[in-house]
């Protein structure tokens, strides 16, 4: 059992860091490709790789069991990304990342409501406000705070949405089958309810982009590693370790976000950021010092 939970706690973690350095692709992806198509093919890419890695079908599953796949799909990949991305159009990149940071806060309330989980103590509250303390610092250390009322309700909605899928996931994982084959069944539904919003924006299925072997490295580091893997290792570690523990690594993002910058793009860290990057792991530590046992 323990040798689970540090598995559990390693998959979060490394999810965590390839996570935190996706902004970097999607950046450069950006250039050429429109937030919904670099969605699309990301998640088509790690479905197809999911197929590779394990060519079993999913049998046995019920109609409850299909609607919460269903359910998850449209969470954790359609309605998430869409809201971030759009709610990075209407308000400020910082203001989204301190705002969807709130995620491990929701999970533990709706964990409590739905999944019947004990209610987080109070360690998991005094760590949630030095995490926010310091994703803050991080975020805002270097530009004037701004309210965006519209952007920054649909961050704080797709913060809720992340919540929903991590509770959604542990369901999932009550099931008993393989996290590959639920992961996969869960892309599936989430490529399907993307497609109706392929005709909202201007998607193009110009393939011809990827000759760019900057553009291909960047949609194969999204495709297969922050989607086909690490979204079966962040279901791994919610079904070890549970929606609200593993949720709490989300405060480390704007951290690996950070390092990323420094050592990948060469930025300088400035001493607001530094402190907040200590604060911010502190706030993981205390949530952490009750609820991981």
């Amino acid at each position: 059992m323990k040798g689970k939970r540090t598995a559990g706690h390693f998959s979060a973690l490394l999810t965590i860091i390839i996570w935190g350095t996706t902004f970097i692709s999607t950046k450069i992806l950006l250039a050429d490709f429109q937030p919904v198509e670099i969605l699309f093919f990301r998640f088509v890419m790690g479905l197809l790789a999911l197929l590779a890695v394990y060519p079993h079908p999913l049998k046995g599953t019920n109609r409850q069991q299909e609607l919460t796949f269903a359910a998850a799909g449209l969470c954790g990949i359609c309605l998430y990304y869409l809201l971030e991305n759009i709610a990075l159009t209407c308000t400020m990149a910082s203001n989204v990342g301190v705002i969807i940071s709130v995620a491990p806060f929701f999970t533990a309330i709706l964990s409590h409501l739905f999944l019947k989980e004990e209610k987080p103590p109070v360690n998991f509250f005094l760590g949630f406000a030095a995490a926010m303390t310091g994703i803050a610092l991080i975020s805002w250390g270097g530009s004037k705070l701004e309210l965006n009322p519209a952007g920054d309700l649909l961050a704080l909605l797709a913060a809720l949405i992340w919540a929903c899928y991590s509770v959604l996931t542990k369901k999932i994982s009550s099931y008993g089958y393989h996290t590959i084959l639920t992961t996969r069944r869960v892309f599936c539904y989430g490529i399907l309810f993307m497609l109706p919003t392929l005709f909202l924006f201007d998607f193009k299925l110009d393939l011809t982009r990827f000759a760019n072997p900057m553009y291909l490295f960047n949609i194969l580091f999204l495709g297969l590693g922050a989607s086909a893997m690490c979204f079966v290792t962040w279901n791994f570690a919610v079904k070890a370790l549970g929606a609200v523990k593993t949720s709490i690594y989300i405060y480390m993002v704007p951290v690996i976000t950070v390092a990323a910058s420094v050592l990948i793009l060469h930025e300088k860290i400035t001493a607001l950021a530094a402190a907040g990057t200590v604060l911010t792991l502190a706030g993981l530590l205390l949530s952490e010092s009750k609820l991981f046992d």
